[in-house]
């Protein structure tokens, strides 16, 4: 909620933490498999979301599993941002982080806008 919420500010990426530390519970508990497919992203996005290379290939892994192709899409688009800039240069200006020209370049050509 607070992606939503809070959209364009800080405030909107302070819970991904959280989140990802409920997703990890949730999977070690095998609570996804207990909900329909359609229902099995919202406990992959957390992973999806994270600036963390390992995170991102099992976001991969559990989009891949999940057999959409929409959001394997998705997933391995993010996955390809974090190896090649190790962040999402669109977060930049929310975070207070200054973008590097690689990332600048990659923004002003239409990349990736969350």
């Amino acid at each position: 909620m607070p992606r939503n919420a809070f959209r364009g500010s800080a405030h909107a990426y302070a819970t991904d933490g959280l989140a990802r530390r409920y997703a990890q519970w949730a999977l070690a508990a095998g609570f996804d498999q207990q909900v329909e497919p359609a229902l099995r992203m919202f406990f992959y996005l957390p992973y999806e979301h994270a600036e963390d290379a390992a995170l991102q290939r099992e976001a991969v892994e559990l989009f891949s599993a999940l057999g959409d192709a929409d959001s394997l899409q998705w997933a391995t688009q993010h996955e390809d941002i974090i190896q090649r800039f190790g962040r999402f240069p669109h977060r930049n200006a929310a975070l207070g982080r200054d973008s590097t020209q690689d990332e600048q370049r990659f923004l002003d050509e239409g990349g990736f806008a969350g």
